[in-house]
């Protein structure tokens, strides 16, 4: 089914432009354009299949989005999207009780 409705392959984009990822909900969607915008790392989004027409009469779609970056760009996006392992959340939550403390 995917293969009927184009789903199966990355959306079209520009040769200087790469995927960064492909989301699958509104949340994620703005999450990683914060990201990106707090970066300065220029981008773009773009629905999958017909995922604008949906979210026109939905208010969102159902098959995703693609979202792209520079070339130039997409290690450092790469970088800043991907999700923390154990030890560095542990890391996180340490230096904040950390700060805590010194504040009392």
């Amino acid at each position: 089914m995917d293969r009927l409705f184009g789903f199966d392959k990355v959306s079209a984009h520009p040769d200087n432009f790469e995927l960064l990822t492909t989301v699958t909900d509104n949340v994620q969607l703005t999450i990683i354009e914060s990201i990106l915008k707090g970066a300065k790392i220029p981008y773009f989004s773009k629905d999958r299949g017909s995922g604008s027409a949906v979210k026109v009469i939905a208010g969102y779609s159902l098959f995703g989005a693609d979202i792209f970056v520079m070339k130039d760009d997409i290690e450092k996006a790469r970088e800043l999207i991907r999700p923390l392992s154990e030890e560095e959340l542990e890391a996180i939550a340490n230096a904040e009780d950390g700060e805590d403390s010194e504040e009392l």
